[in-house]
């Protein structure tokens, strides 16, 4: 597939009605900006919130560019499935140096919009590049879409679905369409699903039955990731995820993943956790553990107070290197220590960091929990995540909550250390 890919130039491989050449609008009063690119929503659905996203989409798509390729020589192809106003298509063209950037949406009515907004960049061209197609905008339905690229096999570097809901039905053609050691930005809205209140959904979509626990988003980052897994798992790869992000104001869940040839073991990462209403405590359990899920708060299982959830991705939710390597490219940029929308990607990064601990198991700890159960006051995040460290388990903040620990700590332990806190002050 990797081959293939590399042979191809996909801009001359276009069928007709996309080689035509047309008159070019002229680009729309510009309304808004994201570092430094301008362009203008129109009447697409645009969220300036959402930036921090395309931040992280931006960032891990220029080190893919620089070293993460099996062929560095070939064309950097990017394929933006669900487009809207174009502005992450433009950002893949004028930040990341995308040779080539397909920008689809299903509404033909955003045309004028998506062809404006790109036309900004093809404006700004040297003019040595003039005469080189640099982007294509199309309006198909995206499974579809994704279905023709490899039918046709043209494979992308890069592929982005901001979708709207949880119907994951593209993410199978999205892996197909994508090149070896490539990237696909995953996006899922079903915050019902995530919270357990849309078991149907999620299992119908992602093949994971989701029931309420402590720490929803979270769960709706690993049901996501765990849906891609599977659906890799039946072409005969895997993925790996680069970094996953939770964020408020959809809420949305985002996951970019790295496709990897051949099958991985296929169940160490992927699986089930169960957490006890009684004492608090969360576990994860592998297949071949099904029969023996129960807590050790109580020596027999009681049916009401065990939640079991999954399959889904138990392991770690980013890899630590390349964040590293994305928050030293903000640094390059000038972009790490500039609130975008409430967002700061030095703080956010730093925190996903800490958040890759391999020792980390799934789920988070709310202080409130703690202070509950131990009857104290709620001790201060950092000290709490101190005095953890100091007896030797791993433990930080996470991106995902306010208020919250991550921690392989037991929560009597967290308890205990709350009380010792608590008589210290």
């Amino acid at each position: 597939m990797a081959a293939a890919a590399a042979a191809i130039s996909l801009p001359h491989s276009l069928s007709p009605p996309f080689q035509a050449t047309r008159r070019r609008p002229a680009p729309p009063a510009c309304t808004h900006t994201e570092r430094g690119v301008s362009f203008d929503p129109g009447s697409a659905f645009y969220r300036s919130d959402s930036a921090a996203g395309r931040d992280l989409a931006v960032l891990a798509a220029t080190l893919h560019r620089r070293h993460g390729r099996l062929d560095p020589s070939a064309p950097f192809l990017c394929l933006d499935a669900m487009c809207g106003c174009g502005v992450r298509a433009l950002r893949y063209l004028a930040q990341v140096g995308a040779d080539f950037v397909w920008a689809n949406d299903a509404s033909e009515a955003l045309r004028p919009v998506i062809v404006a907004n790109l036309s900004r960049f093809e404006r700004g061209s040297p003019p040595a590049e003039a005469g080189r197609r640099r982007w294509v905008v199309s309006h198909n339905d995206a499974t579809r879409l994704l279905a023709e690229r490899y039918l046709r096999r043209e494979y992308f570097d890069v592929i982005d679905v901001d979708s709207f809901g949880g119907d994951a039905a593209y993410v199978r053609a999205a892996l197909l369409a994508l090149k070896i050691g490539g990237l696909l930005y995953l996006t899922s809205t079903d915050w019902r699903s995530a919270r357990g209140y849309g078991s149907r959904s999620s299992l119908s979509s992602y093949g994971a039955y989701v029931r309420p626990m402590p720490y929803p988003n979270e769960v709706g980052l690993r049901m996501v990731i765990g849906g891609a897994a599977r659906e890799a798992a039946l072409l005969g790869f895997h993925i790996t995820p680069v970094f996953s992000y939770f964020a408020y104001h959809g809420p949305i869940y985002r996951v970019m993943v790295k496709l990897c040839n051949g099958k991985d073991d296929g169940i160490s990462n992927y699986g089930f956790i169960c957490h006890c209403k009684s004492c608090g405590q969360s576990q994860t359990f592998g297949f071949d553990e099904l029969g023996q899920i129960s807590c050790g708060c109580t020596y027999r299982t009681d049916a009401d107070s065990i939640s079991v959830v999954g399959p889904l991705w138990t392991g770690p939710l980013h890899d630590a290197s390349f964040l590293a390597e994305m928050l030293s490219l903000a640094n390059e940029w000038g972009w790490a220590y500039t609130s975008e929308n409430g967002v700061t990607l030095e703080k956010l990064l730093s925190t996903m960091i800490e958040e890759s601990d391999p020792q980390l198991p799934p789920g988070y700890i709310r202080l409130d929990e703690i202070s509950r159960r131990a009857k104290v006051n709620s001790p201060p995040l950092g000290t709490l995540i101190n005095s953890l460290r100091k007896e030797g388990f791993s433990a930080c903040r996470s991106h995902i909550g306010t208020n919250v620990i991550k921690t392989n700590c037991p929560i009597a332990s967290c308890m205990d250390v709350a009380r010792e806190i608590r008589n210290m002050r």
